[in-house]
């Protein structure tokens, strides 16, 4: 195909040419490894905390670890300013190709990355440098490569080719559990806590190697190679994507009215999902992941459909829908996966009185998004204890300058103020709440205990559910966005919009739900959060985002609607 040869604009669809399915399949390909080295730090947070944090301390292995996934969230929407810079000004493809060497071999770092106990504080200190690389590189990649395939689609395709890419990311999360369970379950646990955690890491560099293989077959985008040579392409895209009020007002509206509801959807459905499953529930994690990738297998195939149904409907009213409905629903479906999983603890947060009475000057916020804040007051020590073991209690104001004091079911909890919420939670324990490894709690280690166990079916449905939404906010979002930007600068656009609501909105999630949860003493109040985000953006979308499925992207120049 000819690099300046433009995508029909017939009005009825035409079929896919193999020209495009090259594209599309190059381009998720190696979206989807981006997607898989990205995710792994998360799937194996407790081997790299073991291995990375010196002592034995859990709260420090704990905060690092959130510290170093928080960091390559946070940094996301820079990798997008710089890339997104490069791939309107150079071309998408050998942008895109930049991200992906970067990421993989960051990824591939980490595997070979030698313990604390071998090189002290370097090897922590070279694992967060690889968690930002990991963060500049997504935020680059995933702009590159939906601008490159929408300006290989047809008009009234859109909406479908670029829901292709829309499945790399809940495809490489896939991946990486799918991989990581193999491995558990082909090697004893003290052989993959020694070494055999490392492995998914490594195979990251065999995985970089088929990507740059098959990308290296593309040409450029023809879009691109049609402005650059007719010499209108942007010489300051950032500038003029974001200092023109008249297009930074369009990725305002994208961010508000678009990207922030998709991604607390996103991560509540499949993030939060899974920590709701291992924190909260207690849910052991062979259990949760095989419980998160059957929900995921059976959900992906959405993202395609709502892509395709965006092309006829449009893309606005199957987005906000799906915000709206996540918001109206998420209470039940917690409560309900909670009662499938774990009953005795849902029962013992309806049986089970523990009231925490403190001078109200002593408990301060428990918001610490990157893990970097010490508690040292008993009332802060003893609530972030008690949410760590999914336990409600009611906190009332005390005397100023009084003591923190306990009840359990009307009984004082003696030390409660002096052992940091041990004493509580033992009261606790004894008064009806289950510890982790209870045998009421869900345990099907293996898939075939999954497909045979009535509950696990029950959990998976519940979590497909969860999913449906991700696909429905997710899987239109591509087009809706490259659709929103004129060519010369969609790259730019398109990708700090994104970056920020899912690196942002979505990425700080998992730390704003706990800290929620924490403060009120409720396990379900941290859901507020994604309910109020998703709500904000259903009524910003309905007011200010335009509808763009008819939009010709080869003509849009910004003024045209």
């Amino acid at each position: 195909m000819s690099t300046t040869t433009m995508p029909g604009r017939a009005s009825s669809p035409r079929p896919m040419t193999a020209e495009e399915r090259k594209v599309i399949v190059a381009s998720s390909a190696g979206t989807v490894f981006e997607w898989y080295d990205f995710y792994l730090a998360g799937s194996l947070a407790a081997n790299i905390a073991a291995n990375f944090v010196p002592g034995n301390n859990d709260t420090a292995r704990f905060v690092f670890v959130l510290f170093g996934f928080a960091a390559g969230f946070a940094v996301r929407p820079f990798g997008a300013l710089v890339f997104g810079r490069l791939g309107d000004m150079i071309g998408r493809k050998y942008t895109f190709l930049v991200t992906m060497t970067i990421m993989g071999l960051a990824t591939f770092v980490v595997g070979l990355l030698p313990s604390y106990q071998t090189i002290g504080y370097l090897a922590p200190v070279i694992f967060i440098i690889c968690r930002l690389l990991q963060g500049l590189a997504l935020g680059g990649e995933y702009g590159g490569a939906a601008t490159y395939v929408a300006e290989h689609s047809p008009q009234g395709r859109r909406g479908f080719y670029t829901s292709w890419i829309q499945t790399t990311a809940t495809v490489g999360l896939f991946l990486s559990l799918v991989v990581i369970l193999t491995l558990r379950l082909s090697m004893s646990p003290e052989a993959f806590n020694a070494w055999g955690w490392r492995v998914p890491f490594l195979l990251s560099i065999i995985l970089l190697g088929f990507s740059i293989w098959i990308r290296l077959q593309l040409a450029e985008s023809p879009a691109f190679q049609k402005m650059k040579e007719e010499g209108t392409n942007s010489r300051a895209p950032l500038s003029e994507a974001f200092g023109n009020w008249s297009n930074a007002k369009i990725a305002l509206i994208a961010l508000l009215g678009g990207t922030a509801g998709q991604a607390v959807v996103w991560y509540t459905g499949q993030f939060y999902a899974l920590f709701f499953l291992t924190q909260t529930m207690k849910v052991d994690g062979t259990t949760a992941n095989l419980l998160i990738a059957a929900s995921l297998l059976i959900g992906t195939p959405f993202f395609l459909l709502f892509g395709w149904l965006s092309d006829k409907i449009g893309r606005k009213p199957i987005l906000l829908a799906g915000c709206v409905i996540a918001a109206a629903t998420y209470f039940p479906i917690f409560t309900k996966l909670g009662e499938i999983t774990n009953p005795k603890l849902i029962s013992a947060t309806q049986n089970v009185k523990i009231d925490l009475t403190a001078d109200p000057a002593t408990c301060g916020a428990l918001f610490d998004p990157v893990g970097v804040r010490v508690f040292t007051s008993p009332c802060d020590l003893v609530r972030r204890t008690l949410a760590s073991n999914s336990m409600h209690y009611d906190l009332k104001p005390g005397a100023a300058g009084s003591q923190l004091t306990a009840t359990v079911n009307g009984a004082p909890v003696a030390g409660a103020a002096e052992k940091a919420g041990a004493a509580v939670s033992d009261a606790a324990y004894a008064a009806g709440y289950p510890k982790a490894g209870d045998p009421t709690i869900l345990k099907a280690p293996s898939l075939g205990g999954i497909l045979s166990d009535g509950r696990a079916l029950a959990a998976i449905g519940v979590l497909f559910l969860l999913v449906l939404y991700v696909t429905m906010v997710y899987g239109p979002i591509a087009a809706l966005l490259v659709e929103l930007f004129p060519t010369r600068i969609r790259y730019s656009g398109m990708s700090l919009p994104y970056h920020i609501g899912n690196g942002w909105f979505g990425g700080f999630l998992p730390p704003t739900v706990f800290a929620i949860v924490a403060a009120t003493g409720n396990i379900f109040s941290g859901l507020w959060y994604p309910i109020i985000i998703a709500l904000m953006t259903f009524v910003v979308g309905l007011i200010f985002l335009p509808e763009t499925k008819d939009r010709d992207i080869f003509t849009y120049d910004g003024e045209n609607k």
